[in-house]
């Protein structure tokens, strides 16, 4: 349900500070997010404004009139990224899911990037600038119990084979599908996003790291990040676990030359070749995929690039890219149905966009991947995995790559290896 919070007058102050060293370390209260990459990036502290929204469309309009309004002082003018920020998390099909979209709009944002840092404080009134003081810091949640919060992982290999059998079907009018599964993780101890936060940054520091409303995780997959003018895209389809050590190089020669995986790839980056060409006087979209290694997984991986003809903003770019086929399928609205038919959970925010937005409308925002939403006392964390199914898929392999994929949240979670 739509809900927004707006005051009638909006001040914003920004001043560069000395480095504040690790950010993660003011994480404090569950209201509190975060974005980083490579020991940089902002955190912010309270929430000043909030909307709950249906859409992007409809986030996009409320921040636009966030900042007509908005008084802002600052002393790094027109640096991108720096200033008051809306930051978002956004449900992967709104039409199919109980989880609202949402914009935060933190009261104090701590950022630091390129060897400058910076203090934003926003507030309907004049506030102080002064960075706060660092947090306690987080507990880890103690053993944890894994269950199905779903189709368990049998029933999920069964539904993986139903839509194998549909896409070779001639008449099924489905080339690819994402399928996810989703596992509950309950701890002893409470469930921290700063703990989940920090340890996340510290394992995958190439990955984007955010934490909105509850969803923490590290995405490697970058959506849309548009700054002074150039769109990128990073996309990821196609994956192989990593194996022993010295295996690295035949592993990525496999995943190279995997005919199932190039296909996938191949359908992931003309979707958003597709999607971004509107809206750019020139792009570049490589001829093949280069691997990325990540500390669990290898994926195909492939930059897309433009140069924007017209003013968009970063979260209207989203909006045409979303979703992709790296995280839907193709066609889309065949792919969506057939989510809707085999997958059997609501994926709510899980592959939707994160990141944030700042006020020229450029930012930065991933694909929620490789991540969990807290329930709202921290009792427990539902992770999400999911996998592209073409024709070549085979079910048990598909399994063994979300089990690789909900690694990087159980390791943050200190979850031992039993299979989930």
């Amino acid at each position: 349900m739509t809900s927004h919070t707006a005051p009638r007058r909006l001040r914003a102050s920004t001043v560069e500070i000395p480095d504040p060293g690790d950010l993660v370390r003011f994480l404090d209260g569950p209201d509190d997010v975060a974005w980083l990459r490579r020991g940089e990036g902002t955190v912010g502290l309270g929430v000043a404004l909030r909307a709950d929204v249906d859409s992007m469309a409809e986030g996009s309009a409320w921040w636009a009139g966030v900042v007509e309004t908005l008084e802002h002082a600052t002393e790094l003018p027109g640096e991108w990224g720096v200033g008051p920020l809306a930051f978002g998390s956004f449900a992967f099909d709104p039409a199919r899911s109980a989880s609202p979209s949402v914009l935060v709009v933190p009261r104090v944002i701590v950022g630091r990037r390129g060897g400058r840092a910076w203090l934003t404080t926003v507030s309907a009134e004049d506030a102080p600038a002064a960075v706060p003081p660092p947090a306690a810091p987080a507990p880890g949640p103690g053993a944890v119990r894994l269950s199905p919060a779903g189709p368990d992982a049998g029933e999920w290999a069964s539904r993986v084979a139903r839509a194998v059998a549909r896409i070779n079907d001639p008449q099924g009018g489905l080339d690819k599908v994402v399928l996810a599964r989703a596992v509950r993780a309950a701890g002893e101890r409470p469930i921290v996003a700063r703990h989940l936060v920090d340890r996340l940054a510290a394992a995958y520091p190439t990955c984007w790291t955010f934490h909105v409303d509850g969803l923490v995780g590290a995405s490697p997959e970058m959506l849309i990040r548009v700054e002074s003018g150039l769109a990128t895209s990073r996309v990821l389809a196609g994956t192989i676990r990593r194996g022993s050590p010295g295996t690295d190089e035949m592993l990525a020669e496999a995943l190279s030359g995997s005919g199932k995986d190039l296909a996938e790839h191949r359908f992931a980056v003309q979707s958003v070749a597709d999607a971004l060409r509107p809206f750019c006087s020139g792009m570049n979209t490589p001829d093949a995929p280069f691997v990325l290694q990540l500390p669990n997984v290898m994926h195909l991986a492939s930059d897309v690039t433009g140069v924007m003809k017209r003013e968009v903003s970063s979260l209207q770019l989203a909006e045409a890219l979303h979703p992709s086929a790296a995280v839907c399928g193709t066609p889309t609205p065949v792919a969506l149905a057939a989510i809707a038919e085999h997958e059997g959970i609501d994926r709510g925010r899980y592959s939707g966009p994160v990141g944030w937005i700042d006020t020229a409308g450029d930012g930065e925002w991933a694909i929620a991947l490789r991540c969990g939403r807290l329930e709202p006392d921290g009792s427990a964390i539902t992770l999400y995995a999911g996998c592209g199914i073409v024709g070549a898929s085979q079910p048990e392999a598909e399994l063994a790559e979300t089990r690789a994929k909900l690694r990087p949240m159980l390791d943050a979670l200190g979850a031992g290896d039993d299979e989930a």
